[in-house]
């Protein structure tokens, strides 16, 4: 009996289980480009076309392999527009009633597919290391979700980092030692950048004629788009970055946008990398002596803890996650999360980079431009949506529970023990742009003062009935206690100004 095997664009993986149950003697493969999956959010034009050259080159390897692919692109005039609507038009046109697939990543993706009218296998996304059943174990009965108990039974399923049953190194983490202020110069190259060939050069075309009002540059257009670049960059990466991305992963340098960084979670995440797969290559390279313990260490917690983590939450807390908003905050994006003028270099740095190349790194997302969205009050839902648009490697799954949980506090303390919010201070000491920057960090309140600063004080008194007995905040309220009546009143009225100044559209 024939069956429909789908395929989604961030599935591009050959050992996918929804390939590894089918036969590819008769079932035929279903994969679509479709307005629904590219626009939801206005992605940004980068992201739109990795995945869709990606995908073109994922079905061609398919079709080398000896699979029947049934390829449809987002300008053929019987589009259906839909995920649903291209298996219904595939199942009705071929006579097909059963279709097998890899368990979609997004909660709207899973209930369409478990509402369509046809005989629909949902299996396993093995590319994960945690089951869903695991998680939910592990989760039962804890009080505290936290990211580091879950990873270090990620590391024990594993084995990574491990001697028998104890850390490598004897600790099981080494965020300490990563955390170093910029270094003077960075003596890596940054990503490799892939010319594109004819049939990336053609998706590029379609795209800006269908997506170039979207917020990013398109072009110069740099992404690997298939196993073999994607590794390619691993292999890059791990000979020249990896043994400093340790230290400095958390700092972030004026014009630098990659640092140390892997730049690989694209590829992971659309599945032209296996993500296991790598993590025992950097494994690999720390027992060479190519990279010291720390900067491995923080790699692979990034993967099998962190992501595995984000998923967990992501499908434990169900499809409702992504509306909530424990701190009730209501103000709209400002304008230069688009690409709007603004004073603030840090803020100007991690947009201006997004913009050009779909992509920060996690301290640029959770340290400016989540921070700064929290703490002045920015409804998460837009944050969300904002995060889930712009950046290369973000699927719901693993963008909401970073944005609404970790960044925002959205979820109330699910993710996080207490938010992630910080003044001015932290800003200039993981990186160099308030050297540049038309405010000055040092200055706490009057003409020039930093906006973080204010704002900073400001978050934590209106929200000082919830966060005011959380014993990891209880330094910062005994400070604001400690100044002077006046420099508290000054603090409150010129953020109070400076709020309105963002409501009325105003630059800042």
């Amino acid at each position: 009996m024939v069956k429909l095997i789908l395929i989604l664009g961030d599935q591009l993986c050959d050992g996918l289980s929804a390939l590894e149950a089918a036969d590819k003697s008769h079932d035929v493969v279903v994969m679509a480009e479709v307005v629904d999956e590219t626009g939801y959010v206005p992605h940004h034009p980068k992201k739109i076309a990795f995945v869709l050259a990606s995908m073109r080159k994922f079905a061609k390897r398919l079709r080398r392999d000896g699979w029947t692919v049934r390829y449809t692109q987002l300008d053929d005039d019987d589009n259906a527009g839909s995920i649903v609507g291209e298996l219904m038009r595939a199942a009705d046109e071929l006579g097909v009633h059963d279709v097998i697939a890899t368990e979609p990543g997004e909660w709207r993706l899973i209930s369409a597919l478990e509402d369509i009218p046809l005989e629909i296998s949902i299996l396993p996304d093995t590319r994960f290391i945690a089951t869903h059943t695991e998680f939910e174990e592990w989760a039962e009965g804890r009080k505290e979700l936290r990211m580091e108990w879950f990873y270090r039974d990620m590391r024990r399923k594993t084995g990574l980092l491990m001697d028998g049953d104890k850390p490598k190194g004897g600790k099981w983490n080494y965020d300490h030692d990563n955390r170093k202020a910029p270094p003077k110069e960075i003596d890596f190259s940054g990503p490799l950048r892939f010319e594109p060939d004819d049939e990336v050069s053609a998706v590029l075309d379609l795209v800006e004629q269908r997506f170039g009002q979207n917020f990013g540059d398109l072009r110069p257009f740099w992404f690997a788009t298939d196993h073999e670049g994607a590794q390619q960059q691993v292999d890059h990466w791990i000979a020249g970055g990896l043994a400093q991305f340790g230290d400095y992963q958390d700092a972030m340098i004026t014009d630098q946008p990659f640092l140390f960084h892997s730049v690989v979670s694209f590829y992971i995440n659309v599945g032209l990398l296996d993500p296991l797969a790598v993590c025992r290559q950097v494994e690999t390279a720390y027992r060479a002596g190519v990279a010291p313990l720390n900067a491995a260490e923080g790699f692979i917690r990034q993967i099998i803890g962190w992501r595995e983590y984000m998923r967990g939450i992501y499908v434990l807390e169900g499809p409702d996650y992504t509306s909530r908003n424990a701190l009730g905050h209501s103000r709209d994006l400002p304008a230069f999360f688009w690409g709007g003028e603004t004073n603030m270099r840090c803020i100007e740095q991690a947009v201006g980079q997004t913009q050009e190349h779909a992509y920060a790194h996690h301290i640029q997302r959770l340290m400016v431009t989540g921070n700064f969205a929290l703490i002045a009050g920015i409804d998460p839902r837009q944050v969300h949506e904002w995060y889930l648009a712009v950046y290369a490697d973000a699927f719901e799954w693993v963008e909401a529970p970073n944005v609404i949980g970790m960044s925002q506090f959205a979820d109330g303390g699910i993710v996080a023990s207490k938010p992630y919010v910080s003044s001015g201070a932290y800003i200039d000491r993981m990186s160099n742009h308030c050297k540049s920057c038309s405010y000055s960090v040092k200055t706490k309140t009057g003409e020039g003062a930093c906006p973080f600063n204010l704002l900073y004080w400001d978050f934590l008194i209106r929200h000082r009935a919830r966060f005011g007995n959380n014993p990891r905040m209880g330094n910062m309220y005994r400070t604001w206690d400690r100044m002077a009546e006046d420099r508290r009143e000054t603090v409150i009225a010129e953020a109070g100004a400076l709020l309105e100044k963002l409501d009325a559209g105003e630059d800042i």
